[in-house]
């Protein structure tokens, strides 16, 4: 097996643990009624982008995600939490190091030998789920969850919903497919980002995302019968019917959102698998950005 197989199927053991854990990191995660900003790169602003949007539903404060490399000089925010699995991304230190004494700083990281450990006021670190695997997996959906239970929105449902996502076979056919399309809305926009980028590090697939009523203005026009969409969470009226009539395959399911992005990775190993590539290590990438010049 890959490192990637392995990391994914230790994902419902990590979220145990890191709901576990949630309530021994109170003091350092925002309270409510903190304007919040949350930063990372690649798969973390995706995961930051999902927990604003479930911060802000949940009735918790103004919360904004950015790219660390997009942040807005000279906007005032009460606490930013930076989500890096390696703790090195030059991005998010450089941000951080900006911020340090003028902005409450709390960095979530799977290293803590790293230097994000002193570039932050307070470092929560989630080492059991740190991964071998270039690809990343159970880092950002640990993450998640443990944001998810200090917000009071993780049961016990979701890690059985994970089990499941582990056990069942795939949809028959989807390996075959020239394109996937991840739709979402919420918090789940974050997750479809996050899908299509997964497929796309491992796999090499093309791929898209996008908010899910969004997707008939204009996306809709690429699905064909070697397509495949998924949905994440409930889909728009009528947005099932109106794409199986170009022909392209619809994924759905009742899976809880964040159980169904294990299925995205499990399909996207398996299309690497069947393209003959090491998912592993996907081309022209690296474990973490640490630029040079920086």
């Amino acid at each position: 097996m890959s490192f990637v197989e392995i990391e994914i199927a230790s994902q419902p053991e990590c979220w145990r643990r890191a709901a576990e854990l949630a309530p021994s990191h109170a003091a350092a995660l925002p309270a409510a009624g903190e304007r919040v900003a949350v930063v990372g790169c690649g798969t973390s602003f995706y995961m930051a982008q999902a927990y604003a949007s479930l911060r802000e539903e949940s009735g918790q404060g103004e919360t904004d995600a950015f790219a660390a490399s997009e942040f807005p000089a000279g906007r005032r925010y009460d606490r930013v939490v930076a989500l890096t699995r390696s703790g090195t991304t030059t991005e998010v230190l450089e941000l951080l190091g900006r911020l340090s004494g003028t902005t409450p700083t709390v960095a979530l990281t799977a290293d803590p030998h790293t230097p994000v450990m002193t570039a932050a006021d307070a470092v929560v670190v989630l080492d059991f789920a740190d991964e071998q695997s270039v690809v990343q997996t159970r880092f950002a959906t640990t993450v998640l969850t443990l944001l998810r239970a200090h917000l009071g929105l993780h049961t016990d449902a979701v890690v059985r919903d994970a089990e499941r996502a582990l056990a069942e076979p795939l949809p028959e056919g989807l390996v075959d497919r020239t394109q996937f399309t991840f739709l979402g809305s919420g918090w789940t926009a974050g997750l479809a980002n996050e899908a299509a980028l997964k497929m796309k590090e491992a796999s090499l697939s093309w791929t898209e995302s996008y908010a899910a009523m969004e997707y008939r203005h204009g996306p809709i026009s690429i699905a064909t019968d070697t397509t495949a969409t998924w949905m994440f969470g409930a889909a728009p009226e009528g947005l099932r019917e109106q794409l199986l009539e170009t022909g392209a395959r619809w994924v759905e399911t009742d899976l809880d959102p964040l159980a169904d992005l294990v299925r995205v990775q499990r399909l996207a190993v398996a299309r690497a698998t069947a393209r003959g590539l090491d998912p592993d290590v996907p081309r022209h990438l690296t474990r973490s950005v640490v630029l040079a010049d920086a």
